[in-house]
């Protein structure tokens, strides 16, 4: 890629929008460039905090599994999204896996690399509390659907937001461009792979929906809206 490319990519990330030319160009030349090939992890749980990726090209997913061995997915990752938080807040180790569901690109810089520079310009602390704000609401979202929502409304809920951040329009609706099983929508929903079957089943009766080879499409994102929404 050339320098220019390389640039206009770090702009549109979520921890560089607004930042001077002159600063990206800072960040540009400490960044390290990382290959990740579908299957294989950037990160694994309890790995050590060395370093924060932006992904420049790819889909990762970020889970993490408890005492119990159950796991949880936690979100995706796409192009211009960070993987490695915990080297922003100054964590000892990753509290998840994050595992490439593509051949992925992503920069990278070392946690002692991008303290400094975020200690030496104020515009990109202000963008990670912006960023880490954000994923905090997405935290309580998120319990406060877990607690009072119906499974139905939940599942609804996670395809929508899918779709929102990863969807692209074909002539059947809104496909969810990555690869995603009924296990891995109810890993994100807390509930059983027998429920989000069921519930899937019956959304394809309806036209609401349409599965199949790990690819969800929304064909009645109005209708979907209205079970996310609906009341108990």
């Amino acid at each position: 890629m050339g320098h220019q490319v390389d640039l206009d990519i770090l702009k549109r990330t979520e921890l560089l929008q607004g930042v001077p030319d002159a600063v990206l160009s800072e960040f540009l030349a400490a960044a390290l460039r990382r290959r990740v090939a579908a299957g294989e992890a950037l990160i694994n749980q309890g790995d050590p905090v060395d370093a924060v990726f932006v992904v420049i090209v790819g889909r990762l997913r970020v889970s993490q599994t408890n005492s119990e061995g159950q796991q949880i997915i936690i979100r995706y990752l796409g192009p211009g999204q960070i993987a490695g938080y915990s080297a922003l807040t100054g964590g000892d180790v990753h509290p998840g896996t994050v595992l490439a569901l593509e051949d992925s690109h992503l920069f990278g810089w070392s946690s002692a690399v991008f303290q400094e520079l975020m200690a030496r310009h104020s515009a990109i602390a202000i963008n990670v509390v912006k960023v880490l704000g954000a994923r905090y609401n997405e935290v309580k979202i998120r319990l406060r659907q877990m607690s009072t929502e119906r499974v139905e409304q939940r599942i609804a809920s996670t395809v929508l937001r899918l779709a929102e951040q990863a969807g692209h329009r074909t002539a059947r609706g809104i496909e969810i461009a990555f690869p995603l099983s009924r296990q891995d929508l109810a890993e994100m929903t807390g509930t059983t792979l027998h429920t989000v079957s069921r519930t899937l089943s019956a959304w394809e009766e309806k036209g609401i929906v349409t599965s199949g080879r790990r690819r969800v499409v929304v064909a009645q994102a109005d209708a979907l809206k209205a079970i996310a929404s609906a009341e108990k």
